[in-house]
């Protein structure tokens, strides 16, 4: 019988060390693993493991890469299957910037799958300091987090995927008052996700959790993106529309759409690139746009067989007879958004009736400010 494993993920310290204390308390013969990952750069990391008792082990790791994927593959890996034979419940209480999923893709693999099995991933949440920290646009080295050397990413991006990989939200600390704002936060940001006081986390010790099913829920192509909806001060807002996108006009309107909400995400085409999918995914004032893959409908029916049965289904979902499964599908969370000047804007970046029936070989003639970002990530 495989043991569960559980991982406990968050940006907020506090949080995360009072959930995985809660797990150990109430799971008899459980044991938490951590890896401080303050020198990972130079090589070392410091294992821990403990229970609810104390600390059974600590010891200094070396590791030939200084990274945190070599941490799981060379260490945490070994030391969940060392234990699963004792162990009641494996909780994994991962470093402060650890983004979870590529964490849970490392476990769940193939030789360690009579051993383990992932039951669930959570991310701990202070109630206080979640719904500022979303909307922070400083990076990790200028919020006084630790973060590896060069580690270039920004504290609301990597809360925003702590937040929307999970598989449940703990919230930790606050008054009332915060704890009905993060609710209500949380409610946009992740709608299908159920959010815990740390006081009664959730059960953890169920199935085995498919990892591909997590990344559908995330990955551009199948998200589960958050509907219209107002809870409070807090709004989202849908824009969805089939016409293709001009790409000039668009790139213009960047800088107000980014600055216009804490949080989007979606996909979308542009008239220049009809075969590409494209994601955007912006958190507190910075905005990626990255190529998402081919259309379906670009792609030869043979190669359908070949696409996951949930890419399958977004498509249809977003099947036109024009268009095929091409859309512009962005969604945009913020405080009192202004719904009609989202929608007004982006309608203004889309193609006029006289431009789109002019056809591809006259939008292949469009000027795209695009084109150089996205060459860069292709070839990075």
């Amino acid at each position: 019988m495989s043991t569960p494993v559980v991982l406990v993920a968050g940006l907020h310290t506090a949080a995360r060390g009072a959930t995985v204390d809660r797990l150990l308390a109430e799971h008899p013969n459980s044991i938490a693993i951590h890896h401080d990952l303050r020198s990972v750069t130079t090589g070392r990391v410091t294992r821990v493991v403990r229970t609810g008792a104390g600390v059974l082990d600590l010891a200094e790791i070396r590791l030939a890469h200084g990274c945190v994927t070599c941490t799981v593959r060379e260490d945490l890996l070994p030391e969940l299957v060392r234990h699963a034979a004792t162990a009641s419940l494996l909780v994994v209480d991962l470093w402060d910037s650890v983004e979870p999923r590529s964490v849970a893709e490392a476990i769940d693999c193939d030789e360690a799958h009579d051993a383990l099995r992932l039951t669930a991933v959570l991310t701990a949440l202070d109630a206080e300091h979640m719904p500022v920290d979303i909307s922070r646009g400083d990076r990790l080295t200028e919020t006084g987090q630790r973060a590896a050397a060069g580690d270039e990413r920004y504290l609301a991006e990597v809360l925003a995927r702590q937040i929307e990989y999970a598989t449940g939200l703990v919230l930790h600390g606050g008054d009332a008052e915060d704890v009905e704002l993060s609710r209500a936060v949380l409610s946009h940001l992740a709608p299908v996700t159920p959010v815990h006081p740390v006081a009664r986390p959730p059960r953890v010790t169920g199935a085995a959790l498919c990892t591909a099913q997590l990344a559908e829920r995330v990955d551009p192509a199948t998200a589960q993106l958050p509907c219209d909806a107002q809870s409070g001060e807090v709004t989202t807002v849908v824009w969805h529309r089939l016409r293709p996108l001009h790409p000039a006009r668009l790139f213009e309107a960047v800088d107000e759409l980014v600055t216009a909400s804490v949080r989007s995400r979606g996909r979308f085409w542009l008239a220049t690139r009809p075969e590409q999918m494209l994601a955007w995914d912006a958190v507190a004032g910075i905005v990626s746009v990255e190529d998402a893959g081919p259309w379906l409908a670009a792609l030869p029916q043979a190669a359908w067989d070949m696409i996951s049965p949930a890419r399958r289904t977004a498509a249809a979902l977003d099947w036109n007879e024009i268009a095929g499964d091409r859309v512009q599908h962005l969604v945009f969370t913020g405080p009192d958004l202004d719904r009609e000047g989202i929608h007004a804007l982006l309608d203004s970046c889309l193609l006029t009736q006289e431009e789109a029936l002019a056809g591809h070989t006259a939008w292949a003639g469009y000027d795209d400010p695009f084109a150089p970002i996205l060459t860069l990530k292709e070839t990075a």
